[in-house]
């Protein structure tokens, strides 16, 4: 989005990214967790910073729940709602990549459009795409909202999944099987992988 201002400039600080990183001794990173309702994105994630946090890394969850009680609830779920919601996000994990947290973002985030502007606003390597894949009967099983039954009756409109598109990640850097996978192996999973880019020590 272009500044409405030409007065706007940007102000370099002498506290790095890489200054901070060194103080928090671990690499920043964004894990942006994408699925359907219900495909235990949230859960994954917060259950991952656990981990990570008993571990002494700095981490901070950006829920989609909780950031539409503040910094995005003026936003309904049009899709043009959405594309501004997933923008706001992506600039604050920006943010927070720079701070050098570990940022874990939960949103549906339904479009690979959107996905990918965020993927663009950080350096190649600091955004890491994982799909918590889980097919739509099982999502609806578990609907512990009762968002789908209410999407099924007619009474929310363009609910991903039902009445609006969800776009799954083409090449996304992690797929992990929510749908079928107890939620530790899916923890697992996600720490071998920050494991294995260098980003966290296991050992």
């Amino acid at each position: 989005m272009p500044l409405k201002n030409s007065n706007v400039i940007w102000h370099h600080a002498t506290v790095t990214r890489a200054r901070r990183e060194d103080l928090n001794r671990h690499k920043s990173v964004i894990l942006w967790f994408t699925g359907l309702s219900g495909a235990g994105k949230s859960t994954l994630a917060h259950a991952v910073e656990e981990r990570l946090h008993q571990l002494e890394y700095r981490t901070f969850v950006l829920d989609g729940d909780n950031v539409r009680h503040g910094l995005c609830g003026d936003l309904g779920f049009s899709d043009q709602d959405r594309q501004e919601n997933i923008r706001r996000i992506a600039e604050v994990a920006k943010l927070m990549l720079e701070a050098g947290t570990i940022t874990l973002t939960a949103f549906i985030s339904p479009f690979r459009a959107e996905r990918n502007l965020a993927r663009k606003l950080v350096p190649h390597g600091d955004f890491i795409e994982i799909y918590c894949r889980c097919d739509l009967a099982v999502c609806e099983q578990r609907d512990v909202k009762g968002l789908y039954k209410k999407a099924r009756q007619g009474e929310i409109k363009q609910f991903t999944g039902i009445s609006s598109p969800y776009e799954a990640p083409e090449n996304p850097e992690l797929t992990v099987d929510t749908g079928a996978k107890a939620l530790s192996e899916c923890v697992e999973q996600v720490l071998n992988a920050l494991k294995e880019r260098g980003i966290i020590d296991l050992t």
